[in-house]
């Protein structure tokens, strides 16, 4: 069977990368994202370089895409070695991208990869000033979903004084990230 799932993940790949079909890409991208939510294919989706397939699907302009490459990362971000891999290949810019998204689901999934790949080393990157300025706004929004998730990473991902300072600079400047739709 571990071969057959293999194959199978390689064909969603070869797919993905052949067809000129948006509806398609989106089928095959929702089908890598969900998979990556299983430990057991990893390894499998490391060897198959979907990680990169998912970095370059934040910049396409199809939203669905976006979303679902996005919801792909967040499920793969658990584990250490992909982790590791999603910020030596830069990952973090296009996730922090991905807050300015009008996609709820594409949001919240942005918001919860940035926690994931919080560490020591990209601490000072994951929670960047103009992060914790949307955090602080997301945190305000009608949206529960949303203001209780920005909440939680104001509270365990920042400093109170990166959080004092955010909130210092929103009362001078207009910020321009739109909060998403519900």
């Amino acid at each position: 069977m571990e071969l057959g799932r293999l194959e199978y993940l390689q064909a969603l790949v070869t797919e993905f990368q052949v067809t000129d079909s948006p509806e398609a890409k989106e089928q095959v991208l929702a089908n890598l994202a969900n998979f990556a939510y299983d430990p057991k294919n990893y390894e499998y989706l490391r060897q198959l370089q979907v990680l990169d397939l998912f970095l370059d699907a934040l910049t396409e302009d199809n939203e669905t895409l976006v979303e679902f490459a996005i919801g792909g990362l967040c499920n793969l971000c658990l584990d250490k070695t992909n982790k590791d891999y999603i910020l030596e290949a830069n990952g973090v810019e296009p996730i922090i991208n991905c807050l300015s998204s009008s996609n709820e689901e594409t949001v919240m999934s942005a918001v919860t990869t940035l926690m994931y790949l919080t560490t020591l080393q990209s601490r000072e990157q994951t929670t960047a000033l103009p992060v914790v300025e949307c955090m602080l706004r997301f945190s305000l929004s009608a949206n529960r979903r949303l203001s209780n998730l920005a909440t939680v990473f104001l509270e365990d991902y920042c400093t109170p004084l990166q959080v004092e300072e955010a909130r210092n600079l929103s009362k001078h400047t207009a910020v321009g990230i739109p909060l998403p739709k519900d």
